[in-house]
């Protein structure tokens, strides 16, 4: 069935298994060819590294009847690109899908230390459904070895298809950004029908990808889309520093453009261009400069009028549906029927669909324009629902924006019983009128009902609505709504034992309440499991089943690269997810790549632009940076969206707190907020207390501790769990009251112990037991648990907890009287990204009283002083 420079390839039948399979075996004269067999058994060992869904499997390794190595590998029954090209040129979409999953499989062969060098569209092959299978390694290459094949007279790989670094023999400096210009080479190809570079001959195809710039993709195809002439632009780089930086990243700007995001890659801008030319050009460069110099400008102010008139993106907002009846059991069920159209249309991998946190603003809403501007749509859908006894009266409207036209709109009167086929029915309408292409499972999963029990979805409703509803600084709250949701979520499944997205928000319950330290115990790491596996048992391949896990992975076992492998999986069928980047940006998060956590919350935001929640958690991230401008920029576009918003105004008055040691801003805040409502104070009791104690205002610490809500969790920093009889002992230690405090301590050491005795690696305990012993004067102990905290959780594992653990076992030696000590660690902690450590708290917080007056310590405050 195929032939090649070195072997042939045989259609046979194994004898054990009776599958059919594709032998491949060198070709006889090749059989005293060192080299040649070097390469052939080069490519069994090389595949058989390699594990993943779209890399052709090798079966077995041996020999043919005349002795001479072969191997047996998967059947691809599709053939190659270079047979499904023709008709894959007619379907962009297609083919940027199918380069997706072969670059994701070249960046796991290069993450297993392994080059391609010879990628091109006949080694790209398709089973029978159509899913791309990398194929014949003959010439992959070891990153960590030497290469041992020729070098000089040779040039191995396909002309039009290699690298120019590739082209000129040098092997052994080869890396990665070889395998993606070949990448670019082959997307070119799928969407123009050519490859870039054609000549007479091979060395006149080389010459030319040496010499001269990739042609512009557009230039053959102009339909096709300007971002992805960039992306193939950048693939296509003759310097291999100035393409993606992996393959990973390749897989990612083309999943973008699939999902109508910004991509990564941005074209080459005039300044570098003409930079590059007055290189090779000095002489002309410098009579141009003055004309360089007005081109320049007269492109800024036409980017900046494309940039202000740009098209709106083609995409959907499903604004919440007016509910005509009276009852608020009504206004649940009618936004439950928003949610499940918004829910079956974000299936649709062909169109951009914003998520619900952000149209929810929009309820009662009538201009459509400004709405289509504001999420940057082309279309919103709007509708109202009235519910009476066994019937249900549904009307729908879809409205362009760009012109405030009514495209398409429908009135449904039917048995209640009925309701979540009128879902579909109107989603399918919605995805037809804007001439969206669904593919055959997205028709599946927009007819799937999410249950066939009215009330089990009603209990549904009322827990998704708790959950989204939790505030990432309202962690008494987030409390109490999490142990409710877990409840109505039970009694929903026990009605339908096959409502998936009912056990899909049970397990993430389940695991916010571990993750945050409300039930720390391996009884709810079980519950969350047992809720993940009926999601798998129920659909164990759908983008949900994925998401799950990557979250419990995620928050359950700090599992990074599982969660990751995880969530890419689950990127392919739930592409308008704003969950999955997010999880994806706490994940770098924790593992200190910073900048990558910023772009993935951005990306969350775009396809979630109102969701003030993702802004919050990108507030976060810069103030864990201690970039407080960019912290207040962030939180002050989140006062826009919720002007009255408790904890945002908190936290955006707390942030001069750190940044200047002002602790007026705050101070003021508070007042201003329990003036106009004092039923707020146990919303800004953790803060209020935080204040008292930097002010030394035992008096307002008192009303602080009294404001805190029964059994929740205001004396917690961060994630460390101290109870709340340590800040009754630290009021009490603040007004003077020794014994007072004592008592306070010795109660929250016994609450403590019992914690780490039932979980002996709980970290965040033992952090929290370490400090209570150090203020009751238990020096080894202190010390002891201070330390095997941050041995649990090194920064390594957590760019966030792990400076935190440092942090307090620098409060530990300070208590102990380990002065050097305590200095040591915390010059170590003032450096670290994702330590709560800022001047503000420094400067005026009493736990650090037992170190002022050192210079040492003075220095180290000067160090985070604002410049």
């Amino acid at each position: 069935i195929g032939r090649g420079g070195m072997g042939v390839i045989y259609r046979a039948r194994q004898r054990h298994s009776r599958r059919i399979v594709a032998v491949k075996c060198i070709l006889t004269y090749h059989a005293d060819s060192q080299e040649t067999l070097v390469r052939f058994r080069r490519e069994a060992e090389a595949a058989a590294k390699l594990d993943h869904p779209n890399i052709l499997p090798i079966y077995e390794v041996g020999e043919n009847e005349d002795g001479l190595p072969s191997f047996s590998m998967k059947f691809a029954s599709g053939g190659s690109l270079v047979d499904a090209g023709p008709a894959l040129r007619k379907e962009p979409r297609r083919s940027v899908a199918l380069m997706a999953k072969v670059a994701r499989a070249v960046q796991y062969a290069h993450a297993h230390r392994i080059l391609h060098r010879d990628l091109k569209p006949g080694n790209i092959l398709l089973d029978g459904r159509g899913e791309p299978l990398v194929s014949d390694f003959g010439l992959a290459k070891w990153l960590d070895t030497p290469s041992d094949l020729t070098q000089t007279l040779t040039i191995f790989g396909t002309p039009g298809y290699i690298a120019p670094e590739q082209a000129n023999g040098s092997a052994a400096k080869l890396t990665p950004a070889a395998d993606i210009y070949s990448l670019g080479a082959i997307l070119f190809n799928l969407l123009t029908g050519r490859a870039p570079f054609l000549g007479e001959h091979a060395l006149a195809v080389i010459q030319q990808a040496a010499e001269k710039p990739a042609p512009k993709l557009r230039s053959f195809t102009p339909r096709l889309d300007h971002d992805l002439e960039t992306i193939c632009a950048k693939c296509l780089e003759r310097e291999p520093n100035a393409r993606y930086r992996s393959a990973g990243d390749l897989a990612e700007d083309l999943e973008r453009w699939l999902a109508g995001r910004h991509i990564i890659a941005r074209p080459v801008s005039a300044p570098v261009r003409a930079l590059r030319w007055s290189r090779r050009n000095p002489l002309v460069a410098g009579m141009g400069a003055l004309l360089f110099a007005l081109g320049t400008a007269v492109g800024i102010m036409t980017w900046e009028s494309e940039a202000v008139h740009r098209p709106l993106m083609t995409g959907i907002a499903v604004l919440p549906f007016e509910n005509l009846s009276d009852t608020k059991e009504s206004a649940f069920f009618a936004d439950g029927i928003q949610d499940g159209i918004l829910t079956k249309l974000a299936k649709v991998g062909d169109l951009k669909v914003i998520s619900r946190t952000s149209v929810m603003e929009y309820r009662g809403a009538r201009n459509t324009q400004q709405i289509g501007q504001a999420l940057n749509v082309s279309h919103v859908l709007t509708g109202s629902v009235r519910r009476d006894p066994g019937k249900i009266h549904i009307n729908a409207q879809l409205i362009d924006t760009r012109t405030d036209t009514h495209v398409w709109a429908e009135e449904y009167d039917r048995d209640l019983t009925d309701v979540f086929a009128i879902q579909s029915e109107i989603a399918q309408k919605v995805a037809d009128q804007l001439e969206t292409k669904v593919s055959v499972v997205e028709k599946a999963a927009i007819e799937q009902p999410p249950t066939t029990d009215l009330v089990a979805y009603d209990l549904y409703l009322r827990a998704r609505d708790l959950i989204n509803g939790i505030s990432f600084t309202a962690a008494a709250r987030a409390k109490e709504d999490l142990f409710e949701a877990v409840q109505l979520l039970e009694q929903a499944v026990a009605r339908d034992s096959s409502f998936f997205a009912a056990y899909y928000r049970l397990a993430e319950a389940h695991d916010r309440i571990y993750f945050l330290g409300f039930d720390h115990t391996e009884a709810r790491l079980k519950l969350a499991e047992t809720a993940i596996q009926s999601i798998r048992n129920l659909s164990p391949d759908s983008g949900e089943a994925h998401l799950a896990l990557a979250q419990h992975l995620y928050w359950a076992y700090r599992d990074y690269d599982g969660a990751q492998k995880e969530l890419v999986a689950s990127r392919h069928t739930l592409p308008n997810e704003s969950r999955i980047p997010l999880t994806a940006g706490y994940i770098d998060r924790r593992q200190g790549r910073w900048e990558k956590a910023l772009e993935e919350m951005k990306q969350a935001l775009e396809l979630d632009p109102r969701n003030f929640s993702i802004l919050q958690q990108i507030s976060l991230t810069y103030e864990a940076l201690r970039r407080y401008k960019e912290t207040t920029t962030t939180l002050d576009r989140v006062l826009a969206m919720v002007p009255k918003d408790v904890t945002s105004r908190v936290r955006r008055a707390w942030v001069d707190l750190e940044w200047h040691a002002n602790p007026k801003p705050l101070h003021t805040t508070i007042e201003t907020i329990l003036a106009e409502d004092p039923n707020a104070a146990p919303l800004l009791a953790d803060r209020w207390l935080a204040l008292a104690f930097r002010e030394r205002d035992s008096a307002a610490a008192e009303r602080a501790l009294g404001a805190m809500p029964a059994g929740g969790t205001g004396c917690y920093d961060e994630n460390i769990p101290f109870p709340s009889s340590w800040c009754e002992g630290l009021v009490a230690r603040l007004r003077g009251d020794e014994p007072a405090a004592r008592a306070g301590f010795t109660n929250a050491r016994k609450e403590l112990g019992q914690i780490v005795r039932d979980q002996p690696d709980y970290a965040a305990a033992l952090c929290a037991l370490g400090v209570v012993d150090a203020a009751l004067g238990n020096k080894e102990d202190a010390i002891r648990e201070g330390r095997r905290a941050v041995e649990l959780i090194p920064i390594s594992k957590s760019a966030i907890e792990g400076p935190m653990s440092l942090q307090y076992l620098a409060v530990i030696y300070a208590w102990t009287g380990e002065k050097d000590r305590a200095i040591e660690q915390l010059t170590e902690v003032a450096k670290l990204p994702g330590a709560p450590l800022s001047y503000g708290h420094l400067r005026l917080n009493p736990i650090w009283d037992p170190l002022r007056g050192d210079p040492r310590f003075d220095k180290i405050v000067a160090s985070l002083a604002p410049k």
